[in-house]
């Protein structure tokens, strides 16, 4: 419990949080956002003063949430499981950076206060799967301060999750104390604790066994590389992104439909004719994939992560990429 504690405060300094943040460690993103939407939903119906009874009956029929459109899938899934079903589910019009649009998310928001559902929670991602989109924080964020919200933004991509293995996540909140409402339970098998203890960790998620090498895993690999080397692995991986979006922008036969801050390349193959680009494209996406020479096929084209890097001009690199130019080749000809 002390090293998960000492590992959520070297979280929330590594996120720039106040002293007063807290938080608990999960089993990866999608944990994170269903416990960000349980606590979302208990804080929200608490300061109504309708956390139970009759009037919790009644407004929590009317809970709204508010995501982009290009949000990981878990947050439906995560909304689902705490109550909210599909039909008062708000998926957020993008903008053509795929980043949600602050003026549709106003609009679908005042349209739901003018006919009666209730804006409880907005979740922006800091990071889309797709695309590496990064949402506007500052706009959103005084849209819910205005109307009573709570802001969830999911970064288990945009953040220290970008170099941490997999299997380890963690929810962070600017005070601790909004967990225990929506978790904190008391049985009779359990002891009170000493006086002046802190709050068991149960009291902060829906698990009560859960393994500690969590806990080691996320400690150990700041400690490992300190505070400049986690920053300098996450400067290489953006380096190698960059590096690979030059190259799709200066191949012919190759276009770069979105172009995110994080890590990820997205880009399409072209039709040297010009005549059914999109057939090309997804006959390019089929052969490749039943090849097994790239991975992530999209809507948008070939999404590829440089989870296992090379430097560019290494003959490990070199080769990957000359892969990658031979692919629309053979794919090309009629």
């Amino acid at each position: 419990m002390d090293l998960e504690r000492g590992t959520v405060r070297m979280l929330a300094d590594l996120a720039g949080l106040p002293d007063s943040a807290g938080g608990v460690l999960t089993s990866g993103g999608s944990m994170a956002n269903l416990l960000a939407l349980a606590t979302a939903r208990t804080w929200f119906l608490t300061r109504r003063g309708s956390a139970d009874g009759p009037a919790d009956d009644r407004e929590h029929a009317r809970l709204t949430l508010y995501y982009s459109a290009q949000a990981h899938m878990s947050v439906a899934k995560a909304a689902a499981r705490v109550g909210v079903p599909a039909h008062r589910l708000r998926p957020v019009a993008t903008d053509p950076h795929d980043r949600l649009d602050p003026a549709a998310l106003h609009a679908a928001v005042t349209a739901d206060l003018d006919a009666g559902p209730l804006p409880f929670c907005t979740v922006t991602t800091l990071g889309t799967t797709a695309t590496g989109a990064v949402d506007p924080l500052e706009p959103v964020t005084d849209l819910c301060r205005s109307t009573g919200m709570w802001h969830h933004a999911d970064d288990a991509y945009g953040g220290l999750g970008a170099s941490v293995p997999v299997g380890c996540g963690a929810l962070l909140v600017p005070d601790p104390a909004h967990l225990h409402p929506a978790f904190a339970h008391q049985a009779s098998h359990l002891t009170a604790g000493e006086p002046g203890a802190l709050p068991r960790l149960s009291h902060a998620t829906i698990e009560l066994t859960r393994p500690g090498t969590r806990a080691l895993a996320l400690w150990t690999t700041p400690h490992h590389l300190g505070r400049d080397g986690v920053t300098g692995l996450i400067e290489h991986h953006l380096a190698l992104a960059d590096e690979l979006r030059e190259r799709i922008t200066a191949e012919p036969r190759l276009q770069l439909p979105a172009d995110g801050p994080w890590p990820v390349a997205c880009f399409r193959i072209t039709d040297p004719y010009g005549n059914a680009p999109d057939a090309l494209h997804t006959r390019t996406v089929l052969r490749t994939a039943l090849g097994g020479r790239l991975p992530h096929p999209g809507r948008l084209g070939r999404r590829w992560c440089p989870a296992k890097s090379y430097p560019a001009n290494s003959p490990r690199g070199e080769a990957r990429w000359t892969r990658w130019k031979l692919i629309g080749s053979p794919l090309s000809e009629r």
